[in-house]
């Protein structure tokens, strides 16, 4: 069990050093833009019309600190964000960054989240099927379909669908919520509201994920059934049903399970172009527009760096999971 606790402390520690090292390069990469922070903004009022100097300049650089050295500055942006939460305010609009993504980030990540289950929770059984299946028309229109998923870009099959449902139902599915309950506050009307709407997105985000992971739980099985100790161990007697979970599908799942965290970071980065053709309002589209519109790169940062952490936590869940599945690793770690 102690050596159980040291491997977790060891993955936490690391987690939190790969974290650390990702604010430094999101830190330097929103310093390396050209123009701080200050003479965006003020660039920005002037085309409004109003005539900025270079005292002004001067005067919102040591407002928000620009004035002291690199090692200080990122210090406080990682200080303030570890320890209070606090992601400063967005450069060009003015207002916190917490409040600007509230539940933005929230339900960005949930959609994320479900897509990834989705896509596993069809992908595993079906991948299992296939690779054990004798029966050739439906493993051939099994690999057809994956085939198709990994084919057809996620963003396509979401105007297709969109397509589809303005012309037959005269509906375009767009947007996460019904226009009265976009500006409401939350409660249970909507809640459901959400839920009515986000099985699009979540099917179109996890579209391309399902595909994936069912090829490679195909061929994570094949290998694994082909193994030699598979057939010592049909020649003790274990078959069937018994023979497939006992042995290759369970050492099948270490792989699967240790992409969690991947696969999430390719779900995310499709949701910011699914987000502008759904026209959905949460975080992917507030990065796309942070990245391409209004060059906000302490906005953007602060999206990325939140996306950073919640695949390193992820990946810190699937490790320690991992321990206690591979029989092997849970005997050198709890004996």
């Amino acid at each position: 069990m102690l050596k159980f606790l040291k491997f977790t402390l060891t993955r936490a520690i690391l987690s939190l050093v790969t974290l650390l090292t990702v604010s430094i390069i999101v830190f330097s990469l929103m310093e390396m833009v050209p123009g701080n922070c200050a003479e965006r903004y003020l660039a920005f009022k002037n085309t409004a019309g109003q005539n900025i100097s270079f005292a002004d300049i001067a005067a919102e650089e040591r407002r928000l600190g620009l004035d002291k050295p690199f090692p200080v500055r990122w210090g406080t942006w990682v200080g303030n964000v570890f320890f209070k939460g606090d992601f400063g305010e967005s450069c060009i609009l003015r207002l916190s960054i917490n409040q600007l993504l509230a539940d933005k980030f929230y339900i960005s990540l949930g959609l994320c989240l479900a897509a990834l289950m989705f896509s596993y929770l069809i992908a595993i059984p079906v991948g299992i099927y296939s690779a054990t299946t004798t029966n050739a028309t439906s493993n051939n229109i099994i690999r057809f379909l994956s085939y198709l998923g990994l084919a057809l870009p996620n963003f396509l099959l979401a105007l297709i669908i969109m397509l589809f449902s303005t012309i037959y139902f005269g509906e375009s599915l767009t947007g996460l919520f019904s226009k009265e309950f976009r500006d409401a506050a939350w409660d249970m009307a909507k809640f459901m509201d959400f839920l009515s709407r986000a099985w699009l997105p979540i099917f179109v985000l996890g579209w391309s994920a399902t595909a994936f992971a069912m090829q490679t739980v195909r061929a994570l099985m094949l290998d694994e059934a082909s193994k030699l100790y598979v057939t010592a161990a049909s020649a003790r007697g274990i078959y069937g049903r018994k023979l497939l979970w006992r042995y290759p599908a369970r050492h099948s799942m270490a792989p699967v399970i240790n992409s969690l965290g991947f696969d999430l970071n390719r779900i995310f980065n499709e949701l910011p172009v699914v987000a502008l053709i759904l026209t959905l309002t949460e975080a992917g589209a507030l990065l796309i527009d942070a990245l391409a519109r209004s060059n906000d790169q302490q906005l953007a940062g602060a999206i990325i760096f939140l996306l950073t952490a919640s695949i390193v936590f992820v990946n810190f869940i699937t490790d320690v999971l991992l321990a206690l599945m591979d029989p092997r690793m849970r005997k050198g770690l709890m004996g």
